[in-house]
């Protein structure tokens, strides 16, 4: 098993290979994750997980365990097979991005945007395209009957995690959200943790 510590505010990037599992951790709780997956040859990322496909595949707003994440091309790319979470999770939201914080009065702050970018910059890999809406884990967008958001504060635990199987070798970045400007983490930022295991071993 490989670890990855992800810094509160930045993202690390990983590559894993077909049948691989990879847990993203909230270590302290409260802290939600922006997670994405990419697949391509070479150093150039060409295809990668799609929110808006995923949701038209399965018919619902997340997956439940079991079921896959798809690409833009509709391929599957990952498969939730555990969460130890509440299990409240977004792939509504857009990554945070620089606008956002100029927006909200604050340039120059840090957002998932960037440390995307960065961290496939950091693992030698670019990607050129528009940033893709990511898997937003451990954090609360519930949906109201008058269909407007609500933004609430991640409610995951010290420990809670959510396990996935790479359907594809693929390339995950996992980006421990630095938005403290709207109250989604709790407490502040904190870190998150990526353990990788091989050949879809168990990771505990």
């Amino acid at each position: 098993m490989n670890r990855t510590e992800v810094p509160p505010g930045t993202a690390r990037a990983v590559r894993v290979g077909a049948g691989d599992l990879v847990r993203v951790i909230d270590v302290e709780g409260g802290q939600v994750g922006d997670v994405f997956a990419f697949t391509g040859s070479g150093r150039e990322l060409t295809e990668h997980h799609s929110a808006a496909h995923t949701r038209a595949g399965i018919d619902r707003l997340f997956p439940a365990v079991g079921e896959s994440f798809v690409t833009d091309r509709r391929r599957p790319i990952l498969t939730l097979v555990e969460d130890t979470s509440p299990g409240e999770h977004d792939m509504l939201i857009p990554a945070c991005d620089p606008a956002r914080y100029a927006a909200l009065g604050a340039p120059g702050h840090r957002s998932c945007a960037a440390n995307l970018r960065e961290a496939l910059a950091e693992a030698g890999m670019g990607f050129t395209g528009p940033i893709p809406q990511p898997i937003n884990v451990f954090m609360r967008i519930p949906v109201g009957e008058d269909g407007r958001l609500s933004w609430l504060t991640a409610s995951s635990r010290p420990g809670d995690a959510v396990t996935l199987r790479a359907e594809m070798d693929c390339v995950i970045v996992v980006s421990a959200c630095p938005q403290d400007l709207v109250r989604i983490s709790d407490a502040g930022l904190s870190p998150l943790a990526i353990e990788t295991v091989h050949n879809g071993g168990n990771p505990a």
